[in-house]
This record gives C-alpha cells, structure tokens and sequence, in this order.
C-alpha cells in the first residue's frame, strides 16, 4: 500500500521538480543535494533522502526546494506536523514555487482540509512559468469532488484535460462523475479513453456497473474478468459476484 501511496503521490503532486536558484557556491550544493534526495525519495529511500536533505540545508538554510521536498517525504510516512511546517516555510522562502503550492494543496487534500487546498492550486496557475498546470488543474478536480462538489470538481477535470487530453486520472474521475450524474455513455467513452494499466478494484467496479447500465455486455465481461483475476479477495469483487 505504501508503494501505491507514493506513485499517486508522484503522479498528482508533480513533486521532486526543483525550482532554479542560482549555480555558484552554497545554492548550487543545495540544488544538487536536493535533486538527489528528490530520485532517493521517487525510490522509497527515505533515510538517504534526508540525509541529502540536511545536507542541502546545511550549504544554504534558506533553499526552498529543499523544505518542498523534505515535506513530501514527510507526508509520504505519514508525520503530518513536519510535513506542513516544512511546505509552509517552503512558501515563505517562495511564495512563487507552483511546485511548493501545488504540493501543499495536495497535502492538505489528503488530510481532509479539501477547501482549504483549492487556492494553493490557482496560486500555482498564476505563475506562466509553471510547467504542468494540468497537475493543478487536476488536483482541484479531485479536491472539490472529494469534498463533494461534483459542479467545480468537473470544471477543473475539464481545464486539465484541455491541457492534457490524454491524463488518465482526469479521465477516470470524469468517468466517476459522469456515473454518478446518470450519464452512462459519457461515463463509458471516458473510461474506454483512460490508458491506466494499473487499474484499482474500484476503478475496474465501476467499469463493470458503467458497460452494465449501458448494455454492453462484452465490455462489462472483460472487466468483470480482470476485477476477479486481479482482486479476488476484494469488496468489490464480492460485491460483483453477489449481484451488487
């Protein structure tokens, strides 16, 4: 579950980006020991990722990148004080780092604070210089449907696949959505969009409710066949076989 965890992490939280600030003396240290702690992190080893963490803060104490990425591993095993503070300084050093705002936005999603993550994601839009606002765009998405706003949640998902046509996660939550509102052709056709080959239970559940309520009846049993191969012991699974 922890690998799960931290891919989705990666994945939505664009992440170990770090932002230029300079190339000479202390900053260009700091920048080298953070992108390394950044790959040591992407492994899952968080004991190295630290350590190449104090030591970009120990060439320059006021590196912002460096908080950034401590507070994602931080995040990652779960040591929320640390976390926050560490993605608060981040932005007190850089309030301009989409990536910092972004991250932070995506931290406070996860800790149930859904409203309070959304102007963290347009303060990371606001900067043009920001690489992947579709990341963005697509958390605010998951935010406001999390949080229970399908309206706004839709919004978003549409901005960042404008950007990005073929995200896979804004395309299964518009899938999601879609369901959800009785639109089962369109939640159908953005399923079928999604190229995600790492497909949850739940996901491949509603994949088998979508092509049932359309009639499709092949579709439904390839789905069906893959949530009982991949996940036999699984609720939905269970769910699946006693006719839920």
């Amino acid at each position: 579950m922890k690998r799960i965890f931290l891919i989705a992490v990666l994945m939505l939280a664009g992440c170990v980006a770090v932002k230029p600030q300079g190339n000479d003396g202390p900053n260009k240290s700091a920048k080298v020991h953070t992108e390394l702690a950044g790959l040591y992190f992407e492994r899952i080893q968080m004991g190295i990722a630290l350590s190449e963490i104090a030591q970009a803060l120990q060439a320059d104490p006021n590196y912002a990148p460096a908080y950034n990425v401590r507070g994602l591993i931080h995040m990652s095993l779960r040591e929320d004080s640390a976390a926050e503070a560490d993605f608060l300084q981040s932005l007190r050093l850089d309030k301009t780092d989409s990536e910092a705002q972004n991250n932070y936005g995506w931290f406070l999603c996860q800790r149930g604070r859904e409203m309070e993550s959304i102007p963290h994601f347009m303060e990371a839009v606001k900067n043009p210089l920001y690489t992947t606002p579709e990341r963005a765009y697509l958390n605010a998405g998951l935010c406001f449907q999390k949080a229970g706003n399908n309206k706004d949640a839709e919004d978003f998902l549409q901005r960042a696949l404008r950007l990005q046509p073929d995200l896979p996660q804004a395309q299964l939550a518009m899938s999601e959505l879609k369901f959800a509102g009785g639109d089962y052709l369109s939640a159908s056709k953005y399923f079928a969009a999604q190229k995600n080959e790492n497909l949850t239970a739940a996901q491949l559940w509603l994949a088998v409710r979508i092509e049932r309520r359309v009639g499709n009846a092949n579709a439904e049993a390839s789905y069906n066949l893959q949530l009982r191969q991949h996940y036999p012991d699984s609720p939905e699974t269970q769910l699946m076989l006693h006719g839920e």
